[in-house]
């Protein structure tokens, strides 16, 4: 039969081996092919010296144009054998520790099954998304393979074709080529070789050290954990940052936003809670998304030089990466994370920053022509951002006590948080820390909007110590914000008011923080035992900070005990508390008098 023959029910069988098939094995498949089909399927043996040991057969129809379209493929060559014994045999040693057993069994039992491939063909390439029409039984979020090797992942499916966004470069892949399924969801290896890298959104290491050995594969898509796999949020993560742990502590599994306008330190907090787990036995994951590669070299070689690389991971979806590589990044960096919380340790992992997120799903869903909506983003963007920060949790005791604490970024145009996307995330999160930009260039760094920031778990996530020494600071403060604005209406203060100016101003002074230079906990409880016992309010506000910095340099020598239980037990009695305060008082008043 000629290859251009169209037979008479439309479907015709392509065999391909080294060698034409016998009459009896001819009969054998013809038989196969018509009780699968329940209809006549003509058969077309073909030569090809690449088929070894078996041989390839490839159902499909030919278009108007005579050009072969398969639809599905039976592969009994050797190469398609290997194939299936291999995935037997990941399938039954799969999260088993003795394998070498389980391995031979397989190998002793394997009988290779007719099993049918499903394949598509390309209709439509470009920016980074392909159509595909022939995978009628492909699912949301399966691993597809083009034939030029590319992988893709199916993002939209409709009745009579699916839309893939492509891991790679495009201009690889042509229209009519053939696309296989995979049955696998993308994931990404996992391991504890990935500490102290930098990889790609796909794992892949961009750092020039080499290979990573992987321990595992993980879906990039999870289900979040459930209430019942839960346990409360009440371990302090401390970000060494005290106007932070004072008044919007941030617990081990809490969702914590960042929110602000561009440039106003939003990073450098991130940067500062992940200096500050050193020594602490926690895992921490950066995910930059749509960053220029030179700031995130730039972050790498920070953390390298603060001794934090060692037990921190870099994912990076750069700037200059396509937009389906940003959109998997903080699934791929939530999945990592999710490896070490099983194992029972603590994650902290930064979503830096999911604007640009939202910003790639949109690119990617405009490109699979879908319903544009408010600011053009799709109806699902809520979601997109809700599946991925849920994930974070504390787990309970029966499933390891692991936990992984989310810090997602989101920037603000001329700080309206009002806007769509910041809403949005800070509905799904458990409070955020606002940075104000006029704080920011007035010298306010970190620059928090007391104000507007909020810690929904509060004092839970405070240790004993920090919620007694904290006291009534949120409340100074916002006593002082009240006043200040009052002070531009009047030029006649008394001396009260003058007084509780001068302590405010002291405070706001106080909460000013070097970058990098994070605080341990009897650091913080000194400088807030002492400030809120009114020690710094002679102090010119210009020089409170060569005093404290002072001050707790003295406190580390000459209180050591007092340190060390602060920072083990976390408690702190009225009688410590009034040994800070006179230590303190008299600290100050030697300073004083040495000047």
């Amino acid at each position: 039969m000629s290859d251009l023959e169209t037979s008479q029910s439309g479907i015709e069988a392509h065999f391909y081996s080294h060698d034409a098939p016998t009459e009896q094995q001819k009969n054998r498949l013809q038989r196969f092919l018509n009780h699968a089909y329940q209809k006549n399927v003509d058969i077309v043996w073909k030569k090809d010296s690449s088929v070894k040991n078996g041989f390839r057969i490839e159902l499909g129809t030919y278009s108007a144009g005579h050009k072969w379209s398969p639809e599905k493929i039976y592969d009994w060559s050797a190469a398609g054998k290997g194939q299936q014994l291999k995935e037997q045999i990941i399938q039954t040693i799969k999260g088993r520790t003795d394998v070498m057993p389980l391995i031979k069994q397989t190998l002793a039992n394997f009988e290779p099954a007719a099993l049918a491939e499903e394949v598509g063909t390309v209709l439509t390439v470009g920016d980074g998304i392909a159509t595909v029409n022939g995978l009628e039984h492909a699912g949301y979020g399966e691993v597809v393979i083009f034939a030029c090797g590319i992988k893709g992942m199916i993002l939209e499916l409709r009745e009579t074709e699916i839309g893939c966004i492509i891991f790679g470069d495009s201009s690889q892949i042509v229209e009519g080529s053939i696309v296989r399924r995979t049955k696998k969801v993308a994931g990404i290896p996992v391991g504890e070789d990935f500490l102290g890298r930098v990889v790609d959104a796909l794992g892949n290491p961009v750092d020039g050290k080499g290979a990573i050995k992987e321990t595992d594969y993980y879906p990039i898509e999870n289900p979040a954990p459930g209430i019942i796999d839960r346990q409360p949020v009440n371990e302090p993560m401390e970000t060494g940052l005290l106007a932070i742990d004072s008044m919007f502590p941030i617990g081990r599994g809490q969702r914590e936003l960042i929110i602000g306008d561009r440039q106003t330190g939003k990073t450098a907090i991130a940067v500062d809670t992940i200096l500050n787990q050193k020594g602490k036995e926690t895992i921490c994951i950066y995910v930059a998304i749509g960053q220029k590669a030179s700031s995130v070299a730039q972050l790498a070689q920070t953390l390298r030089c603060h001794g934090a690389m060692d037990y921190s991971i870099i994912i990076n979806a750069a700037a200059s990466d396509s937009a389906t590589l940003q959109y998997i990044a903080p699934y791929a960096g939530c999945a990592i994370g999710e490896y070490f919380m099983g194992m029972g340790k603590d994650v902290l992992i930064v979503y830096d920053d999911l604007s640009k997120h939202a910003i790639a799903y949109r690119a990617l869903s405009l490109l699979l022509e879908r319903s544009p909506g408010r600011e053009a983003y799709p109806g699902d963007v809520f979601y997109l951002h809700s599946r991925l920060l849920e994930r974070s949790a504390h787990l309970s005791s029966e499933l390891g006590g692991g936990s992984m604490t989310a810090l997602p970024i989101v920037e603000t145009q001329a700080g309206d948080v009002s806007a769509y996307i910041p809403t949005n995330i800070i509905s799904i999160t458990d409070g955020q820390i606002f940075l104000e930009g006029d704080l920011f260039h007035a010298g306010q760094r970190p620059a928090v909007n007391v104000g507007l920031s909020v810690s929904r778990v509060g004092g839970a996530a405070q240790t004993k110590a920090m919620k007694k020494a904290a006291g009534s600071i949120r409340l100074d403060l916002a006593q002082y914000r009240e006043m200040e604005v009052f002070m531009q209406f009047s030029s006649d203060l008394d001396d009260a008011t003058k007084r509780q100016l001068k302590y405010g101003q002291g405070l706001m002074h106080l909460l000013r923080q070097e970058q990098y230079h994070p605080y341990c906990q009897h650091e913080q409880i000194i400088l807030l035992v002492a400030a809120l016992g009114h020690v710094f309010i002679d102090i010119p506000a210009d020089e409170l900070t060569e005093y404290s910095h002072a001050l707790l340099a003295a406190a580390q020598a000459d209180l050591a005990q007092l340190c060390a239980k602060i920072d083990c037990a976390g408690q702190l009695s009225d009688e410590d508390r009034q040994i800070i305060l006179d230590y303190a008082r008299q600290f100050i008043k030697q300073m004083e008098t040495a000047e």
